[in-house]
């Protein structure tokens, strides 16, 4: 269980700074938009989670420091100069946040110096990438009608250092990190190496992970818009599957841990028949397993479609000792496996077999935010921008519980957020899909 010490957030120094918000809502009650430094969002949302803690006082029970705009500021906007990094893989809405913080950073707080450093953490090296780019409004303007980052990105870490050294040698008083648990890391690392140094410097991320697999800050952006379009595949292998004799649709998502995109994808349509994470084990083989269960499927229905996330059926294939850039192990391939088992038990039981494979990884990745994605991607950036302002560092935005949050990085890169076998998501699959509830 996280204890109330792990979730305190570092913050540079005091808060003097008068915030320009009075002027920004005109006549209206400033003291409605502040956030009281005093309060807190409470992890545990239940009473029985209360009272599992025992006779402990509100002040010791776990929570959040708040998001928000706040009414003294650590830095005073005008000698404020901003850097802006996006790393690792691509996801929806990385645009949407670029976008957000640099509106928020100038029409809010009048903040006109910021500067995007290209191609991730390689960007904050000289040399290793193209010159970094001056942000403003109007360049940032129309980026959300596309995928990808605006800045570009890359795996792999760098020199912190070095990288430290970039910032003071542009001046750089707050640097936003938007990218994934491996690029917090780094985050971590630079707030760690510009503390030790006595700098002044705000290290502030806005967590990025498609599989949405990163703990205590609610739902990842880019997540929702992922699993629609994911759902879209899952929806055209079962037609491709239906339109042949003995069809079977086999759609890979996105999910090398955690299963959470090929869970809620699967359940947007209710096109699946069997969904697999990895949280989850199963077997392929035997009377009772997913082979034999999906030629039953076929025989009874005439057609079948199988939801793999990447990770799913690791321990059925040989294990790998190769990592990619960003240090993750590189998986094996159980979808190669997966299909030629399921091609082999159809001809062994001289059954016909039209097997379709779908892998939309890339194309999913790579497409703008929706609507609702877009609006959070901008109110995380909005939140992003005030914890920085007030002088908070080596944290990242959230959303738990529905409340903007402050989380100390060391927090969410401790470990992994996963499906739970025994929660109600999986029970809503198991619902959704009828498949049987242990493939052993």
């Amino acid at each position: 269980m996280v204890t109330l010490e792990e979730l305190q957030v570092r913050t540079l120094g005091e808060c003097a700074v008068e915030s320009p918000l009075a002027d920004y809502v005109a006549n209206r009650a400033t003291n409605k938009y502040y956030v009281a430094e005093d309060d807190r969002v409470l992890i545990d949302d239940t009473i029985s989670l209360l009272r599992a803690r025992g006779d402990v006082s509100l002040d010791e029970i776990p929570s959040f420091e708040p998001g928000g705009a706040r009414q003294k500021l650590f830095f005073d906007p005008k000698n404020v100069k901003v850097g802006i990094v996006t790393c690792g893989g691509l996801c929806p809405g990385l645009n949407d946040v670029i976008r957000a913080l640099v509106l928020e950073l100038n029409e809010h707080y009048g903040v006109t110096d910021v500067t995007g450093f290209r191609n991730g953490y390689a960007g904050l090296i000289p040399g290793k990438s193209p010159d970094p780019i001056s942000l403003t409004p109007a360049v940032v303007d129309t980026i959300t009608d596309r995928g990808g980052t605006f800045l570009g990105s890359s795996r792999g870490g760098q020199s912190v250092p070095q990288m430290v050294d970039t910032l003071v040698h542009r001046e750089i008083n707050i640097l936003f990190v938007i990218g994934g648990d491996g690029s917090m890391r780094g985050a971590h690392e630079i707030a760690e190496e510009a503390l030790s140094r006595g700098l002044e410097i705000a290290v502030v991320g806005v967590p990025k992970t498609i599989d949405n697999d990163i703990p205590l800050i609610g739902t990842s952006f880019g997540f929702q818009t992922s699993y629609a379009k994911a759902a879209e595949s899952i929806k055209g292998a079962r037609v491709e599957a239906e339109a042949a004799m003995g069809g079977v649709g086999i759609v890979k998502v996105m999910g090398r841990s955690a299963g959470f995109i090929a869970c809620y994808s699967a359940l947007a349509n209710h096109d699946a028949d069997f969904v697999l994470i990895p949280e989850v084990p199963f077997s392929i083989d035997g009377d009772s397993g997913l082979v034999a269960s999906v030629r039953k499927t076929v025989t009874e229905r005439g057609s079948a479609v199988i939801v793999l996330a990447e990770g799913a059926g690791q321990e059925l294939v040989p294990a790998s000792d190769r990592t990619d850039a960003s240090g993750n192990p590189i998986l094996g391939d159980f979808a190669g496996h997966l299909r030629a088992q399921i091609a082999r038990d159809f001809a062994d039981h001289n059954q016909v077999l039209n097997l379709r494979f779908f892998d939309p990884g890339y194309m999913i990745r790579s497409v703008p935010a929706d609507a609702a994605d877009s609006v959070y991607c901008t109110r995380l950036a909005q939140a992003a921008v005030h914890a920085a302002m007030a002088g908070r560092t080596d944290m990242v935005i959230g959303r738990p519980r529905h409340r903007f949050a402050h989380v100390p990085i060391s927090a969410v890169v401790k470990n992994t957020h996963r499906v739970n076998p025994d929660g109600d998501l999986w029970l809503s699959v198991l619902e959704s899909t009828g498949q049987p509830r242990d493939m052993l």
